[in-house]
């Protein structure tokens, strides 16, 4: 893929040129690319902030293994 970013006057990104054809091939790999740009439901805000909290307080974490014993025993 030849990406082109695009920079304002002062250098900063703004923007990403995608040729048409890498375009149409990300969109057949990810049919809903293209509502990206919706705003999440308020519910899916409430469950990421839960889970973000969560990352701060080490002892509301696991180790992962102990996850894989669980789903073993199931």
């Amino acid at each position: 893929m030849r990406t082109q970013i695009i920079q304002d006057y002062n250098g900063l990104p703004t923007g990403v040129f995608i040729p048409i054809e890498d375009w149409e091939n990300i969109k057949k790999h990810y049919p809903n690319i293209e509502n990206v740009d919706q705003e999440l439901p308020q519910w899916q805000k409430d469950i990421l902030d839960t889970r973000l909290a969560d990352l701060n307080n080490p002892d509301k974490l696991e180790p992962i293994d102990e996850l894989f014993k669980v789903l073993d025993e199931e």
